[in-house]
């Protein structure tokens, strides 16, 4: 959509946010590759195997999963059907994209929050640790990046509202690129 330097000041630093969090967690990715090639280096060569190590890469894996979604959302991202979708206006683009935002996303994240808090909240109780003997003691904070996903999608969501309404009334230009959509065969 339009640049964060022409939204309001909480709305834009929202964004920016959003863009930061994402570009970080990339690092996270190199990282996880790194871990993942060095395991399967250790098994295969030398018949060693740490499943701290696996368990860390499944933790990078969810954390890159789950926290980089909202920053997918910023950028358009998602898996949609355009069918109908690409040969709209701006203007009605912004208006497909405001009605799923209220009306699918917005609901679906809270449900997500709302269903997930006590199972979260049980996990903490506990302090729930790995079930393999050795592993990462640290459950529950894995199960935190549910709740933590849905605010995040929640939080990008209201930024992206915020952007449709300006598109829809003329306060931010539009910028979808009808080439960063392209289908690949």
């Amino acid at each position: 959509m339009a640049q964060s330097r022409e939204l309001p000041g909480i709305i834009a630093w929202l964004d920016r946010a959003s863009e930061r969090l994402g570009n970080s967690l990339s690092w996270l990715i190199l990282v996880m590759m790194l871990i993942q090639f060095l395991i399967v280096v250790l098994r295969y060569a030398f018949s060693v195997n740490s499943i701290p190590m696996q368990e860390s890469v499944m933790y990078m894996h969810a954390a890159v999963f789950m926290l980089a979604a909202a920053y997918t959302l910023k950028h358009d991202g998602h898996v949609r059907v355009d069918i109908f979708y690409r040969a709209m206006t701006p203007k009605r683009k912004a208006l497909v994209d405001l009605a799923g935002t209220l009306f699918l996303l917005l609901p679906v994240m809270s449900f997500v929050i709302l269903s997930s808090l006590g199972y979260v909240g049980k996990s903490w109780a506990i302090l729930e640790g790995s079930p393999d003997s050795g592993g990462i003691p640290g459950v529950f904070l894995l199960k935190t990046l549910i709740p933590l996903f849905a605010g995040l999608m929640i939080l990008q969501a209201l930024v992206e509202a915020v952007k449709n309404v300006y598109v829809m009334t003329g306060r931010l230009a539009a910028t979808h690129d009808d080439e960063t959509h392209e289908e690949h065969l």
